[in-house]
């Protein structure tokens, strides 16, 4: 079925939206942005955002949810292309970052949950617990299959997970410095996972 054109171009403008407001909370914090900050990047008026979101706590909540979407799919392809534990660590790693330093990018570091209001908090923090707990599957995954060492799983993956939300902070659109970071961070961080290291 052919999506509707208005639906489409919604979505896109939306998307727009979502990176241009990860980029302010991910540089300036939540409490720092405000909607004119969004809106000045995008080069639309303050009142052109209302058509999207209604508030500013509504804006952090979408661009999580977002971040979080990203980080599930990284982590299914993982899942469904990596043969070993280690591989589907090295490939999910591999995705996420991608999704963070590419063309989709950036996504919003989720660091002000509290700042959601309580039913947008609960789910914010139930996609974030599911999506470690996957994690730590594929980390038990491979211990079990031999390709990782054997490993306390919850600060592994926390450790893991640390360092590849954190990388929106730091980078800002450099593309050398993005392929460098695709290419050197999913041995960085699972080098020590393998055994006899």
């Amino acid at each position: 079925m052919a999506r509707n054109p208005d639906e489409t171009r919604f979505q896109l403008q939306r998307d727009r939206m979502l990176r241009a407001a990860a980029y302010c909370f991910n540089q300036k914090g939540y409490s720092g942005t405000s909607l004119k900050d969004v809106a000045d990047r995008l080069g639309l008026t303050d009142a052109a955002l209302y058509y999207y979101v209604r508030n500013k706590e509504e804006l952090v909540y979408l661009c999580y949810i977002r971040a979080a979407d990203a980080g599930r799919d990284a982590m299914q392809r993982a899942i469904d292309e990596g043969q070993s534990g280690l591989e589907q660590v090295q490939l999910y790693i591999r995705n996420h970052i991608e999704s963070i330093v590419g063309e989709n990018g950036p996504l919003a570091i989720m660091s002000e949950i509290p700042s959601l209001k309580s039913a947008h908090r609960d789910e914010v923090l139930e996609l974030s617990r599911t999506h470690s707990a996957r994690f730590e599957a594929i980390l038990e995954r491979g211990i079990a299959d031999g390709s990782i060492a054997s490993c306390d799983v919850r600060m592994t993956g926390n450790a893991i997970m640390g360092s590849i939300n954190w990388i929106p902070k730091w980078f800002h659109g450099d593309q050398k410095v993005a392929q460098k970071i695709l290419d050197e961070f999913p041995i960085i961080l699972s080098c020590g996972l393998m055994p006899g290291h």
